[in-house]
């Protein structure tokens, strides 16, 4: 009897692991067949791309044995490149027909971000413009799993002198919400750090920007006290500075990422020896000036659009600071092509360290996710290569942004990739071509997001 009760604890045992084990192995995917941009440089031709629980487990070359019960999707013909990772971007006031502060809610930060992720952006920061406490909740929430699936939110604080700082778009919105520090003194701006620090947030932004003469502008004895604190407490600093003096000065005091190019001069050779020297992160944020693509007959950044938002773009002829038209082009552009042509090719030499930002959020017509696209397809035409450009919009903001889980695709790494049909570096371009996107493993319902965006 004894022998006969034995016999059955130990099939019961043994049936119950095989349960598990058998849980375990659904729980397992084979992406098959694809190429595989890893995110650092790196392409695997024919790669088996192995995910679980959200992670991938493994990286091996396509037949390889191995995960014998995993479910298996057969990727042959498509290349996998990891998410991008967007940097700079000011969240929650679009509203598409409308903007401001009272779009300002977590449903709409949201809606941002599912627009990041439709079009392959695992992560996205909201930089200087977002209001803290609100920002630091959604996160807690976003980790909670209290939303649909989406791209990752960080935000860090903004700081500025009072009536300074973001340009009159963005302004009113921020005013309304309290979302830039204002800060007078040097005294004022280490308090602040102070405080940033003591929410345990990891970077900062500073706008060096008179807009023409028409701002008060930040104080090279405050943001010298904002970087020197920050670096106290392990902050990163961001410097908006648009001309090529107030580029020089925040490179020279030691900022950590430099926002925007300079467009209006050819950067000279002082400029550049400190590049050399500071190699600091850089995020271009070119497109904002450019021509909108809505104005081209591309559905791959209209179909996300409200068909009445893309109609008035397309019937609007005047041109206006920041607003999107389809009239002609500027009789600039031709020179603010060759000047940001050269430019940027100078600071990429020199080692300036290039990440993806786009400042979306402030126009209807170069917008959350689509201008994701147009910034890299921008940089290839400057000069870079297409594996520069990718390097650029995933590992390196990682490494930017600290994120040890993101930007490659390696074993420990979350799954978060794009499925394209065809091969980006043959045409960058080519990162436009979305089979599908995954986050944590989880393939995004991009027909039904498109559903829901074109009934607005």
């Amino acid at each position: 009897m004894l022998r006969r009760l034995s016999f059955i604890a130990v099939l019961i045992a043994t049936l119950t692991v095989g349960v598990r084990s058998q849980s375990r192995a659904i729980q397992t995917t084979v992406f098959e067949g694809a190429r595989l941009i890893v995110g650092d440089g790196g392409v695997i031709d024919r790669a088996a791309l192995i995910v679980a629980n959200g992670r991938v487990l493994d990286v091996r070359p396509a037949g390889a044995r191995g995960y014998p019960n995993a479910a298996v999707v057969d990727l042959s013909g498509k290349t996998v490149m990891p998410a991008m990772i967007n940097v700079h971007v000011h969240i929650g006031y679009e509203g598409y027909t409308s903007w401001g502060a009272g779009n300002y809610t977590p449903a709409n930060v949201v809606d941002h971000l599912q627009r990041e992720a439709y079009y392959g952006v695992g992560v996205t920061q909201s930089v200087g413009s977002s209001p803290m406490d609100a920002s630091i909740q959604f996160q807690k929430d976003q980790q909670a799993g209290k939303f649909a699936s989406a791209s990752r939110f960080l935000f860090m604080p903004g700081m500025a002198p009072p009536n300074g700082g973001p340009d009159a778009v963005l302004l009113k919105g921020t005013k309304a919400l309290n979302a830039v520090y204002e800060v007078s003194t040097a005294d004022e701006a280490r308090a602040a750090v102070r405080g940033f620090a003591a929410k345990n947030l990891k970077h900062v932004k500073i706008w060096v920007d008179d807009r023409r003469g028409t701002y008060p502008k930040m104080a090279p004895e405050v943001y010298n006290a904002v970087i020197d604190e920050a670096h106290r407490h392990g902050i990163k600093v961001h410097a908006h500075a648009t001309t090529l003096a107030d580029q020089k000065a925040v490179v020279r005091a030691g900022i950590d990422v430099l926002v925007h190019t300079v467009g209006g001069e050819k950067i000279d050779d002082e400029f550049i020896q400190l590049l050399r020297e500071k190699k600091p992160y850089w995020t271009t944020v070119i497109g904002l000036g450019d021509r909108t693509e809505v104005c081209d007959d591309d559905g791959f950044v209209t179909d996300t659009l409200p068909p009445a938002v893309v109609k008035k773009i397309r019937e609007t002829m005047s041109p206006r600071p920041l607003e999107p038209s389809c009239g002609p082009l500027s009789p600039n552009a031709a020179t603010r092509d060759a000047t940001l042509s050269y430019n940027v090719a100078k600071m990429v030499e020199a080692g300036a360290r290039l990440v993806l930002g786009t400042d979306a959020g402030i126009s209807s017509g170069y917008t959350f996710g689509s201008a994701d696209h147009h910034e890299i397809a921008r940089w290839v035409q400057f000069g870079l290569t297409p594996s520069q450009a990718i390097v650029a919009a995933t590992s390196r903001p990682a490494e930017l942004l600290a994120l040890a889980d993101s930007g490659t695709l390696a074993a420990g790494k979350r799954a978060d990739f794009i499925v394209l049909d065809a091969n980006p570096l043959d045409d960058i371009r080519n990162t436009r071509k979305i089979s599908a996107v995954y986050l944590s493993g989880t393939k995004l319902d991009r027909d039904a997001l498109v559903a829901k965006w074109r009934k607005q």
